[in-house]
């Protein structure tokens, strides 16, 4: 189903509009020529409506680029656009968290989540009152409960990415032409993740597990469930208050039993749902080759049409040329944090798919980059099948929302937190996460400890390893309250690295690299002194290139206690006078 939604008749319906010019913040659009009655008529018009909810999650504006390549970014492992130290009221202040209300990229993604939950709103309303949906044939009702619970999911998944941003937001259950008040204002978030988890357990019951219908994108009991699990340990996680700080409730473990539970119940049915036996082969062999990972790892995928409305692959990731254009494309926007990349065991298989070292040449030979200039890996030009062979940003590579290793670290987390320390069945799910990481090195994971402070530092640094670029750590760190903490730790640990103090006291200072391949081949440690020239071989600066601004321009203004969330658009503000501006901006 590689982005069927964009070629299927999408619902044109009144929804929630958010413009600058416009002095409502809650509009009707004019009446559609396919009215409810006509598109709710039949399975197939349904499925047409459910289908361009789903097309609210991609594009530029969505899960194509900023909400996974902007938002998530600066944290502890990653930096966004580094070209200039300058403001620029866009993405460059997004990443450094000098945010102001008419920053140019809050307003699409905040106005095109509401696109999503209204489109939503109204599959939710209108499909269980179709007579086919009691009356219709089994396979009928099937599908028709199927429509329902993906509405019912897809709504959670924008109102939890609106929450996890901007904290307490407006919000509706109901379609638009059906609200009382078209002026609404804030809704307490905790109100909203009540009603998000009580939806998802509806809609659990509604969808098939993956193997139980055709093979394609959409949205399954498996998908359902993890989406639950991760929305309940945000509600059982730290947030920031109107208060001023960071808080939690003080029934949070009634929300980490959810996430066990939703958890546990995934990981009985491996026939459904597992690892990829490979980790690179989850990026490199399915997602970047656009093909559904075999294993279900991939539980919950964004689709997205190519060369239309996802720029994975070409914002982040190495700079590419595609045959017959001359021009080194690509943006390699999203950087590596060098301490990050020491953070990786030598033999864990996950470093070198997160990370990338290198730029591709015209004849798809590499050339090494420096310690500063290495970029995320997951998403690369170079990997994708069939190649790019246009120099359009859009590569259509699809963004894995939830994997199956998550499945598997989120139940470790939330085990290890109900029971006050880790179950035999938490450091089993933790350790099988490692070992694949260490695939062919499994006796090198080390220890895993059992003291509850202890397995939840590991599970910090596991998730770290395992999620990097996946638009996860931030927002797992603000739940964790650990945001700011680790700002500082790895600013405090580049500045260790920029004057080879330990533990990075034996990291190079130049690295080498074979030129001419199409591998990218080091003739150094990465792990020793370097030695000063090596014959055939290319040198760059390792260590040598870090500089005091490159520290930093980490998060360079992150504040706690403001930071954690963004501010709600001025345009937004000023079309709703009932929504107020909170937490500092």
């Amino acid at each position: 189903m590689k982005k069927q939604h964009l070629y299927i008749l999408l619902l044109i319906v009144p929804v929630m509009v958010l413009s600058a010019g416009c002095k409502k913040y809650l509009a009707e659009e004019p009446s559609s020529a396919y009215d409810e009655q006509y598109i709710f008529s039949t399975v197939n018009n349904a499925k047409s409506a459910v289908l361009g909810v789903y097309d609210q999650l991609a594009g530029d504006q969505a899960y194509g680029s900023r909400l996974s390549l902007m938002y998530p970014y600066d944290n502890d492992e990653m930096i966004g656009v580094t070209n200039s130290t300058a403001p620029d009221n866009s993405s460059r202040d997004l990443s450094r968290y000098n945010l102001l209300p008419t920053n140019a990229q809050l307003l699409s993604p905040f106005s095109q989540l509401y696109v999503g939950v209204e489109r939503a709103n109204i599959c939710i309303k209108n499909i269980p009152a179709m007579d086919l949906y009691a009356k219709g044939s089994s396979s009928d009702i099937a599908d028709l409960k199927r429509l329902h619970g993906e509405a019912l999911t897809l709504r959670a998944q924008f109102y939890f990415e609106l929450i996890r941003n901007w904290g307490d937001v407006p919000a509706s259950f109901v379609p638009s032409i059906d609200q009382p008040n078209l002026f609404a204002g804030k809704l307490n978030r905790d109100t909203i993740y009540t009603q998000l988890l009580k939806d998802l357990k509806t809609a659990e019951d509604l969808v098939p597990w993956r193997t139980d219908v055709t093979s394609d994108e959409r949205i399954t009991k498996g998908a359902v469930k993890a989406l639950r699990a991760r929305i309940a340990l945000f509600r059982g996680g730290y947030s920031l208050r109107k208060s001023g700080g960071m808080e939690r409730s003080t029934d949070y473990l009634d929300y980490y039993k959810i996430a066990r539970d939703e958890c546990y119940a995934i990981m009985q049915r491996r026939d459904q749902h597992t690892l990829n036996p490979s980790f690179q082969a989850v990026f490199k062999d399915a997602i970047d080759s656009y093909k559904i990972d075999p294993y279900g790892e991939v539980m919950f995928e964004v689709a997205m049409g190519r060369e239309v409305d996802s720029k994975l692959g070409y914002y982040d990731g190495p700079r590419f040329y595609v045959p017959g254009n001359t021009a080194l494309l690509g943006n390699g926007s999203i950087r590596i944090i060098p301490v990050y990349f020491y953070s990786f065991d030598s033999v864990d298989t996950r470093r070198d798919v997160t990370c990338a070292p290198y730029y591709m040449n015209a004849d798809n030979t590499k050339a090494g980059q420096t310690l500063v200039n290495m970029v995320s890996g997951k998403f690369r030009a170079d990997w994708i099948t069939p190649a790019l062979n246009s120099a359009i940003q859009a590569t259509g590579i699809n963004w894995p929302v939830i994997r199956f290793s998550d499945v598997l670290l989120m139940f470790a987390e939330a085990d290890n937190e109900v029971n006050n320390g880790p179950s035999a069945d938490a450091i089993k799910a933790y350790e099988e996460v490692r070992k694949r990481g260490f695939k062919g090195n499994e006796t090198k994971i080390g220890t895993t400890p059992t003291a509850k402070q202890d397995f939840f530092n590991a599970l910090i640094k596991e998730r770290s390893l395992e999620f990097g670029a996946e638009g996860i750590r931030k927002y797992d760190l603000i739940r964790w309250n650990l945001l700011a903490q680790k700002i500082t730790e790895v600013r405090d640990n580049y500045t260790k690295m920029l004057n080879a103090q330990a533990p990075y006291d034996k990291v190079p200072q130049y690295m080498y690299y074979l030129p001419n391949s199409s591998q990218m081949i080091w003739g150094n440690s990465l792990y020793k002194a370097s030695p000063s020239s090596l014959a055939g071989y290319t040198r760059i600066n390792w260590t040598k290139a870090i500089t005091a601004s490159w520290i930093t321009n980490v998060a360079q203004l992150f504040t706690a206690n403001h930071s954690e969330l963004l501010p709600i658009p001025q345009a937004v503000i000023e079309a709703n006078r009932n929504i107020t501006q909170d937490y500092g901006y």
